[in-house]
């Protein structure tokens, strides 16, 4: 059996129904809130046309639960292969395909969600089970970067975040964890899960002592001061001696105490250098977030880690090949947590987001370890 067909157990038709129904209808309102002309967005590489990406969302989802990842299927929307597949449409050629009508992308999108209506109502394989699930992962995935998107461009904020951080005081404690054996990776019956995630093995992490807190806008801002300020984030500007930083089309007073956010894997090491600290690898950040919660202040960003994305040993790709596959060249940092965008399923100890070092438009941020 192939290892995507043991990925269970399953949720129930239902909770797939609910699931793929409400994360297709946040696309929708997120495309469907443009006002217009904003659909036109400069070519950048942190960016997609956003009409575009609503149709490679849609195709993605005929693709996988309709068309089992075959061309030789045929497609609902005409040459959408050609047009709408991430894989073979280079980044930059996205800007070059004829306009799209929004009216035949929300068509389209209906046509593709009634068919799956109709599979949900009838038993599922488990191969429908976890393509099903897949979808519903890949648009909670296009659902956080277009609020990514409309932070990079200004935009007001796409929707609600599933969470906020609550205001905390920030403390020097660092959380000490004795040598410890432990397992990374995840197996089959955990339930869904993705490629890069195979497979569970044991490892021993020697002992280290890790910030109960992710740093601080405050601390952030004391280093980068002391280099000058053309190295402040963009997001952030002084303005009769008050601080600000910018969230979406709006400049708030700055919260020195909140998690640091929007920042690069390397700036996150050179500041941790500078502290004569370092990064927590992916293990040990997941052995912190582990522990009791109210033990350690979660920053609700995606933190940093200094594992570099790479396989665990006896990986092999799932059907859709070019989910982890393409990204083990060493330029990706595997990255733990959350952001306010992340939906709460998506919030899994075993799952390893990954971004290049230089990435900072995403809610990022970072914790550090002592020496």
């Amino acid at each position: 059996m192939s290892d995507h067909c043991q990925y269970s157990p399953h949720p129930t038709a239902q909770q797939l129904r609910e699931w793929i129904n409400s994360a297709n209808a946040l696309t929708r309102k997120i495309i469907e809130g443009l006002a217009p002309g904003k659909e036109l967005v400069p070519q950048q590489a942190t960016l997609n046309p956003p009409y575009w990406e609503f149709a490679h969302i849609t195709w993605f989802h005929e693709f996988w639960i309709h068309r089992k990842g075959r061309q030789e299927y045929p497609s609902l929307y005409r040459d959408s292969d050609a047009l709408f597949n991430s894989s073979t449409v280079a980044h930059a050629d996205r800007w070059s395909i004829p306009p799209l009508s929004i009216e035949s992308l929300l068509r389209y999108n209906n046509e593709v969600c009634n068919k799956t209506s109709e599979l949900l109502s009838k038993p599922l394989s488990d191969e429908d089970a976890y393509f099903i699930q897949l979808v519903i992962h890949h648009y909670d995935m296009h659902n956080e970067a277009f609020a990514i998107m409309w932070q990079s461009l200004e935009y007001p904020m796409p929707f609600e975040p599933y969470s906020v951080s609550t205001k905390t005081v920030f403390n020097k404690k660092f959380i000490e964890f004795s040598k410890t054996d432990m397992t990374l990776g995840s197996s089959t019956q955990q339930g869904f899960i993705f490629d890069n995630e195979k497979w569970q093995h044991p490892l021993t992490v020697e002992p280290f002592a890790i910030s109960s807190s992710a740093v601080s806008n405050e601390q952030y801002r004391e280093f980068v001061l002391a280099k000058g300020s053309q190295a402040l984030p963009k997001h952030w500007k002084q303005e009769g001696g008050v601080w600000y930083e910018r969230f979406y089309d709006q400049w708030r007073v700055m919260d020195d105490q909140q998690a640091v956010r929007h920042i690069h894997y390397e700036d996150a090491v050179e500041y941790a250098t500078q502290q004569h600290l370092r990064l927590p690898t992916e293990a040990e950040l997941i052995l912190l977030m582990a522990t009791n919660p109210n033990d350690w202040q979660a920053s609700d960003l995606w933190e940093w880690t200094s594992s570099p994305f790479l396989p665990f040993a006896g990986f092999t790709p799932d059907p859709y090949l070019d989910y982890s596959q393409p990204w083990f060249d060493g330029t990706y940092q595997v990255l733990k947590g959350w952001s306010p965008f992340t939906v709460e399923r998506m919030r899994r100890l075993g799952f390893r987001n990954f971004y290049q070092t230089k990435r900072n438009d995403i809610f990022s941020g970072f914790r550090v370890c002592r020496l």
